[in-house]
């Protein structure tokens, strides 16, 4: 069964393809070095369009109308331009609501392209540019320690990373956030309290790096400014031993978040990364593997969420577990040497 790979590694190669939606405009050269803010890319993205009524609006039939449009094919216009019109003693007119551009006249109808703001593509980490895709991005690439996570809230920044969560279980309370972290990247653990994502948010700070919090921050979480991902998931679970220790022992180095949604299908996840130098060219990580004896993994969706240990054995067929459901499964040794039998879904190699 092919299994899900996390990576929480203190040093490899990181190699990043970061393409925009649509065409657009790439504003950076091959080999040139960008910081995780710097924008690579550019487009203006059309995600509206408004029919315009020219026959309700003069009180003209709909065969009569196209005549009375003073505007082409093409053209830009206003908010409250004039569409078409006048007409009548007592003269009427349409006018544009909006800023945009016609792209259709006819059937006494007049279709607008709304005016879209121009979308910027960032780097999203830092790094150097080592390949140009023409009109969609570029290709980036640095060494460094890579601790991906599961949800972010689709910021990205950068900063010093300041440890505030001196166990894996320290949970982020609004009192212990204070103006000396002003504009660093603080790492926290469980977050429970809306309070303390808004204390973060008016301190500011950078970023946060947190393990886990309730499902009930969501909301607050996407509407601020600054970067927030989750390493481990929603409820209260402790950040796992493994990224503890690799973003503890990087304490006061910078670091970059990029808290993007987690796109399954083009492969781009949250993710953690502190550039770091490196002797010769490092293997980049694997996106997948099969499960297989001695590799660690993390549980989900268990009664220990977010727990690593060591697959042991996978078992023969199905296997019936108490909630009755069939399912593949392993005998996983966790961190304190007890053996649970996990159904495979409900696990992820960690590399």
């Amino acid at each position: 069964m092919l299994a899900p790979v996390t990576h929480f590694l203190p040093l490899t190669t990181i190699r990043r393809e970061r393409v925009l939606p649509v065409a657009g405009r790439v504003v950076v050269r091959a080999g040139q070095k960008v910081a995780a803010t710097d924008v690579i890319a550019e487009a203006r993205i059309v995600t509206q369009h408004l029919v315009l009524d020219i026959g309700r609006g003069l009180g003209t039939p709909a065969e009569q109308v196209d005549k009375y449009v003073t505007r082409k094919v093409g053209e830009e216009v206003s908010e409250g331009d004039v569409i078409a019109g006048p007409v009548g003693l007592f003269p009427r007119v349409v006018r544009a609501p909006r800023d945009g551009r016609v792209v259709a006249v006819g059937g006494g109808q007049v279709l607008l392209e709304l005016e879209s703001n121009p979308y910027e593509l960032r780097s999203g980490l830092a790094g150097q540019v080592t390949e140009l895709i023409p009109d969609r991005g570029a290709v980036i690439e640095t060494t460094g320690a890579l601790i991906q996570g599961v949800w972010g809230n689709g910021r990205v920044e950068g900063g010093v990373l300041s440890i505030l969560a001196h166990a894996p279980d320290d949970e982020l309370i609004a009192d212990r956030l204070d103006i000396s972290m002003r504009g660093t990247v603080v790492l926290g653990g469980p977050c429970l309290q809306s309070e303390a994502l808004l204390a973060a948010s008016q301190i500011p700070l950078r970023g946060l790096i947190l393990s886990s919090m309730t499902s009930d921050l969501i909301s607050t979480a996407v509407k601020l400014q600054l970067p927030i991902i989750l390493l481990e998931g929603f409820g209260r679970i402790p950040i796992n031993t493994t990224a503890f220790q690799i973003l503890t022992t990087n304490e006061k180095r910078d670091v970059t978040i990029n808290a993007c949604i987690w796109d399954h299908f083009r492969g781009e996840r949250p993710e953690v990364i502190i550039p770091l130098p490196a002797a010769g060219q490092l293997a980049a990580p694997r996106e997948a593997d099969i499960f297989a004896p001695g590799q660690m993994v993390r549980l989900h969706r268990t009664s220990a969420p977010g727990s690593l240990g060591t697959l042991v054995s996978l078992r023969p067929g199905q296997i019936i577990f108490p909630s009755g459901i069939h399912a593949p499964a392993a005998v996983v040794r966790l961190e304190n040497n007890e053996q649970v039998m996990v159904p495979l879904a409900n696990l992820e190699v960690i590399e």
